[in-house]
């Protein structure tokens, strides 16, 4: 994953009420949820729901499928996992050179 992608899953996942709604998405696992579900369980009005689902769609981390007439989210694991994976990439590989300046002093 290049930085700049990595920056803007960050983003779009910094405000709450997206985050609030990603994490929802996460634990509904493969079957998602409707739209009309996460409002209700949100209490926030449909248009501001659309307004933050959208950002997560922009962006890849969610998905969204028509069943009928009935709208269903999907959060994107493979993108998930990708996030993720960028952010622990080099984890701890800075330790080595940690210690070697504290030895050099």
């Amino acid at each position: 994953m290049k930085l700049d992608d990595a920056a803007a899953h960050l983003e779009a996942l910094g405000n709450p009420t997206r985050l609030k709604i990603y994490r929802m998405l996460i634990r509904a696992g493969d079957a998602g949820m409707a739209v009309g579900r996460l409002q209700e369980k949100l209490k926030i009005a449909p248009s501001t729901l659309s307004h933050h689902i959208k950002a997560l769609v922009v962006v890849g981390l969610v998905n969204q499928v028509r069943e009928a007439t009935t709208l269903v989210c999907h959060a994107n694991y493979e993108v998930m996992r990708d996030l993720v994976g960028f952010l622990v990439a080099e984890c701890c590989t800075g330790v080595s050179e940690s210690k070697d300046e504290k030895t050099a002093a």
